[in-house]
């Protein structure tokens, strides 16, 4: 490794490994490498650009990024603006990535083995549907509905349910920004810790709730462009705004930018 690694990606030097990235460690490695990093328990977010670009100033995200156990680098500008400063070979793991390999686990496919978090009914009836289809065992009493989540995110009632059924998975298909906290939130509030996947819209790119993002577009990162063709005046703001980004890895890279 390169002498300006932070001693803690330095005492890490196996393979998979790890780097530093806005005070950040994420994952460097494939599906199944993260998989078996998970394999006992514990949280996975998968941030984005647009999440990113809010840790100087959103605490309970950049908290709840701090508390994972496992980060993966799904952000393509964030992976290439690295990989160029640094002259590294940083891999990005797409949620979308990691959800398909999970998905092959027989723990996941099992029956009461996963419970889902879902936005809504209606991405339920249409995710529910797609996972049926592909032989993934899911009763009704494995989905949950969420609510519509205030600050502090919390839901004393999904504890609860958690506690009562322990599931081996937690699978959370919210939007960024609010699955990571919630996802902390449980692995704080639990009485036993699962694995917890903060997946957001993966399952509804298979699903077809939203816009179809085939494997070749995604390996080249080109998801947020199938998004903002298919719902422009919903996404183009939002990736706008991730150019944000840019100046804080120019300025920050390693550092956590802000604190």
């Amino acid at each position: 490794m390169k002498a300006n690694t932070p001693p803690e990606d330095q005492a890490i030097l196996g393979s998979p490994q790890y780097r530093t990235i806005l005070g950040i460690r994420f994952f460097n490695g494939d599906g199944p490498q993260a998989i078996r990093q998970i394999e006992h328990g514990g949280l996975v977010v998968v941030p984005s650009g647009p999440g990113l670009k809010t840790l100087p100033y959103d605490k309970s995200y950049r908290e709840s990024l701090l508390g994972a156990d496992l980060v993966l680098a799904d952000s393509g500008l964030m992976v290439l603006l690295w990989n160029l400063l640094e002259r590294d070979s940083l891999r990005r793991l797409s949620g979308l990535e990691y959800l398909r390999d999970l998905l092959r686990q027989p723990d996941v496919r099992a029956p009461h083995g996963t419970l889902w978090v879902m936005p809504s009914t209606a991405s339920a009836e249409k995710n529910l549907s797609w996972l049926r289809g592909q032989g993934v065992e899911v009763a009704d009493d494995d989905l949950y509905i969420a609510p519509l989540y205030g600050k502090p995110v919390e839901d004393p009632a999904l504890v609860e349910l958690l506690n009562q059924r322990r599931p081996r998975h937690v699978m959370i298909t919210l939007g960024g920004g609010v699955q990571e906290i919630l996802g902390y939130y449980l692995k704080r509030n639990l009485t036993y810790l699962p694995a917890i996947h903060c997946t957001g819209a993966a399952i509804a790119f298979l699903s077809g709730d939203q816009v179809h993002i085939p494997v070749w577009a995604d390996r080249m990162a080109l998801g947020w462009l199938l998004r903002c063709l298919w719902r422009p005046q919903q996404y183009i703001p939002r990736y706008w705004e991730a150019r944000k980004l840019v100046p804080l890895m120019l300025h920050e890279r390693h550092r956590m930018p802000g604190v």
